[in-house]
């Protein structure tokens, strides 16, 4: 069965208690989901993120914002992360 765009998304972001003490990160990177976030509430641009780190995608920074969309919907991590 083909993941629909958000759950696609959503595999970007992964969670490992070997890499940044377990935050999530995207893609097994040492690239926490909060400090792409914090880029962006900054201000930068998409394209000014991707120029400065260019082991990213556009997708890895829709991933973020997706992941935190969830985040705030949820009751449960657990249930994002499982």
């Amino acid at each position: 069965m083909a993941l629909t765009m958000n759950e696609d998304l959503l595999s970007r972001i992964t969670v490992d208690p070997k890499i940044c003490h377990g935050k999530p990160t995207i893609r097994g990177l040492r690239y926490p989901v909060e400090h792409i976030l914090d880029l962006l509430a900054s201000n930068m641009t998409h394209t000014q993120i991707l120029e400065d780190f260019e082991d990213l995608e556009e997708e890895d920074l829709l991933a973020c914002l997706l992941f935190a969309k969830r985040v705030i919907q949820v009751k449960n991590i657990g249930k994002l992360v499982a």
